[in-house]
């Protein structure tokens, strides 16, 4: 190492690395546009604040912290010679920069990790017209040099728009510190392409070579076009990637540059992604600790590239004597009718109360039952507020009704030793139908940052149940009596990636799936794409049909509820009804069709209905005739 000597903050970076080894990361949102929100004129040195209103920069890194961020940015974006001289602050380098880690370092309170960020050198234009690579190289150096002597844990070259000038940049780095790990950030325009020509395939060895350790993008474009390039850059290629978009383009409302895209489109990006190879996810222009928070949580447990969250590779299939697994038709009586398929099943969801009291429950699934549906499923409720477990109502279900029961159990919030015992207790109960869903994240309601575990996706514990349902723990430990659980596994037929939604339920079926559960399928040709695109379909589909209330009930589920997809010929159906009673009768004739629509297709085992708000009586009416 030249130039700095090795302090606590390379045992940092190292750390830095090694989490991005099995996880997810997520870097803080704006500061300019924070700055600018808090009334300071875009004329003024943002940089130079860290001086002069150390307060407010704090507090902005104090916010994206509380939002869940993994590494905050330095308030040092423009604070190198060539920028400050516009400013006449051109002999202040060091000072502004040392000043700017100092705030982000007690700002982070040891919960995140700060990494000193470093833009262009100067305006549209300037780095072709007025800079030699040597005069790059030396700008950036000085910066480099403060940045390091003030113990930052990483460093962020950021929205580059020329490849001469990331070098320059890089080199000044290598040059100074060989092991402190450096993100670098090109920004690209609308055409896919950064402003000196060159592709994002064409980037990434380019940067590699000259001693980047994450490659990515930032700034200029929303989440879309930016996954977009993250995509061609990853192009089979071994290589982590970061990204930081902005909060969609600007837009002019009353005389205010404006960015449109909201924190629950950034939640939904988030996930994309990831399954893109993203390990270092945050945002750019426009975004906010809001936008921070629907991130951290859209990516909490997840696991980026091939190697997604099944994390059970412990689990072999038994070898030598033992118990034969129980065949499917022999765990439950919903497996049976299945199995044997002579009757078109019907199934009706319930919502989870959140009292401990059962009684009106109780009293709905009589009337479920006495009407001649076959069994209830029991979600488990992810949203603002605490509810009676699944298992525990299914439990009382059996005992006081006796319907079959399908509880979903959800890998959000235990751990694998918890799962287990959970899954123990259901066969214990002689609970035998198990949905197994990976969750969403928690959303925050009365409890300000709740958090989810997902030590395992539901591809993981499938092959966990199948094991218990054989014998053994996700070890290899005997657990006494195989649980013969009746597995069930999510599928969504009107998935944004098809491909990757069919890849995933077929690696569910091969983990050990006996039976599916869908997402609300309004328009029945996604389903028949899907089937027909599966080629066969290897396990009996329980199709959700979900009667629609109002207008608003379809819009907040489209937009709102992950996995959701409503047809826009649908929700303007929906639109069009006159009064409640008019949406309510409308929303069943909509479901009726769907119903007609998915009946008859091979594969389609039942059905489950899903009321809106606990309006059983919906549900009825979409089965009147069939039960």
């Amino acid at each position: 190492m030249t130039g700095v000597e090795k302090t606590a903050s390379r045992a940092r970076g190292e750390e830095f690395l090694e989490r991005l080894e099995t996880g997810v990361l997520v870097a803080d949102g704006a500061m300019g546009t924070q700055i600018y929100e808090r009334g300071v004129f875009i004329n003024q040195c943002f940089d130079a604040l860290s001086l002069s209103r150390p307060d407010m920069i704090q507090k902005v890194h104090a916010a994206y912290v509380e939002a869940g961020a993994d590494l905050l940015e330095t308030n040092t974006f423009g604070a190198n010679r060539a920028r400050l001289l516009g400013h006449g602050l051109e002999d202040r380098v060091v000072e502004i920069n040392q000043a700017g880690v100092r705030l982000a370092r007690e700002a982070s309170q040891n919960r995140a990790f700060v990494g000193g960020s470093i833009g262009p050198i100067g305006v549209r234009g300037q780095v072709a017209g007025d800079y030699s690579s040597d005069d790059m190289r030396a700008i950036f150096a000085e910066q480099v040099q403060a940045l390091l002597e003030a113990d930052v844990d990483l460093l962020v070259v950021e929205t580059i728009s020329a490849i001469n000038e990331m070098e320059a940049a890089l080199a000044a780095i290598r040059g100074l510190d060989g092991d402190v790990p450096v993100v670098a950030l090109m920004t690209f325009g609308e055409d896919g392409r950064i402003e000196s020509g060159q592709s994002p395939e064409e980037l990434v060895g380019r940067l590699l070579a000259a001693g980047a350790d994450l490659v990515g993008a930032n700034c200029s474009v929303g989440p879309k076009p930016m996954l977009d390039c993250v995509v061609r850059m990853q192009d089979g290629q071994s290589v982590k990637l970061a990204a930081m978009p902005n909060a969609g383009l600007p837009q002019s409302v009353e005389g205010r540059l404006m960015y449109m895209a909201s924190p629950e489109y950034f939640g939904k990006y988030a996930n994309r992604f990831v399954r893109a190879g993203v390990r270092l996810l945050g945002g750019c222009c426009g975004t906010t600790p809001a936008h921070v928070r629907q991130m951290k949580l859209a990516v909490s447990g997840f696991v980026p590239g091939a190697r997604t969250i099944e994390a059970v590779e412990l689990l072999e299939e038994p070898t030598g004597p033992g118990p034969l697994p129980v065949e499917t038709a022999r765990k439950s009586r919903l497996a049976k009718l299945l199995v044997e398929n002579e009757k078109f099943v019907t199934s009706v969801e319930l919502t989870p109360p959140m009292s401990a009291d059962l009684v009106p429950v109780i009293g709905a699934v009589t009337e479920l039952e006495a009407a001649g549906v076959d069994a209830v499923n029991i979600p488990e409720y992810s949203r603002i507020s605490p509810r009676v477990t699944p298992l525990a109502i299914a439990r009382v279900l059996q005992e006081r009704v006796g319907i079959e029961t399908i509880i979903h159990y959800c890998c959000r919030d235990r751990n694998l030793y918890g799962m287990q015992a959970d899954l123990m207790a259901a066969r214990a109960m002689d609970v035998r139908n198990v949905l197994i869903i990976t969750g969403d994240p928690p959303k925050a309601g009365e409890y300000a940052v709740p958090t989810a575990v997902f030590d395992v996706d539901s591809i993981g514990l499938v092959r966990v149940a199948r094991g218990l349902s054989r014998g053994v723990d996700a070890a290899g430990k005997p657990t006494g009596i195989p649980l013969d659980l009746h597995l069930g596994v999510g599928v969504n037929p009107g998935a944004i990636d098809l491909e990757h939604e069919l890849e995933r339920f077929e690696r569910k079926v091969a983990a050990g799936a006996e039976f599916a559960m869908s997402q609300p399928v309004f328009d029945p040709r996604h389903l028949e794409r899907f089937i027909e695109q599966l080629g066969r379909c290897p396990i009996p589909i329980l199709v959700g049909i979900l009667p629609l209330f109002s207008f608003r009930n379809a819009e907040f589920l489209h937009n709102e509820v992950p996995g959701m997809n409503i047809p826009e010929l649908i929700r303007e159906r929906m639109r069009a009804s006159r009064s409640r009673e008019d949406g309510m009768a409308e929303g069943v004739a909509i479901a009726r069709e769907a119903l007609d629509g998915v009946r008859t297709m091979a594969g389609v085992g039942g059905v489950y209905l899903m009321p809106p708000f606990g309006r059983y009586e919906l549900a009825l009416e979409v089965l009147d005739g069939l039960l």
